[in-house]
């Protein structure tokens, strides 16, 4: 009997170790959301401000704002090119330990840039400008560089595949056409065609093997939903 309590006691435990777990995993995937939910609108409300100032601030101010807003577009561009196409072609995690070298040196501008903003020494800003500008389009042509590669790289690769699978229905069209067997050298007449045509060289088609269940029509995402019929 005490065998029995201490594995009922066990078996509880275990539950409440496991509710625990599932309930910090759940409270973590929820904060994590939030979280980058909270940092997409902070973006948002960064660029909104960023591109209100560089229509309504004159001179140096308006042209820091630019370059800012010029930096993030491109960074974050290829960001998200990279990141959502390594998981389908591994190379590109060596092209995104790149990228992510170039983002110390973006996040070093964008930073240097921002402080300018409230820098009151105007003539100091204009000075600074120049660097400034140059190195902002070193970074954001290096990132659009690797962002244009990814994207060349896989439209190549879906062209290739395209192209090897066109090859394969075109041989297998001309396969579906050949339902009738050539004429042998002493066959004349329709009788010998229509010997040929229903001799054991054409399959029926009843006996093709099917790749859908039975009864079950497949569907497809061009496809128009059929209208309901009417009950008048």
């Amino acid at each position: 009997m005490e065998t029995v309590l201490v594995i009922i006691a066990l078996i509880f435990v275990a539950f409440l170790v496991f509710g625990a777990y599932v309930t910090v995993k759940a409270v973590g995937a929820a904060k994590r959301g939030v979280d980058r939910k909270v940092e997409q609108a902070r973006r948002a409300v960064e660029d909104t401000t960023l591109r209100a100032k560089s229509y309504a601030q004159p001179g140096a101010a308006a042209e820091l704002a630019q370059l800012r807003l010029k930096l993030r577009t491109s960074m974050r561009a290829t960001q998200d090119a990279l990141h959502e196409r390594v998981a389908e072609d591994p190379s590109l995690k060596e092209s995104l330990g790149l990228f992510e070298r170039l983002s110390a040196h973006g996040h070093e501008l964008d930073a240097e840039l921002k402080r300018l903003e409230s820098e009151p020494d105007k003539a100091q800003v204009a000075r600074l400008l120049p660097e400034l500008r140059t190195r902002t389009e070193r970074v954001t042509q290096s990132a659009d560089a690797l962002r244009h590669a990814a994207r060349d790289r896989a439209t190549r690769f879906a062209g290739d595949d395209l192209d090897a699978l066109s090859s394969q229905i075109d041989l297998e069209a001309g396969a579906l056409r050949h339902w009738t067997a050539e004429p042998g050298p002493g066959a004349t007449g329709p009788e010998s065609g229509a010997a040929e045509t229903t001799g054991p060289a054409t399959r029926p088609a009843q006996e093709r093997p099917s790749i859908t269940p039975p009864g079950v029509r497949p569907t497809y995402p061009w496809e128009k939903k059929p209208r309901p019929e009417s009950t008048t």
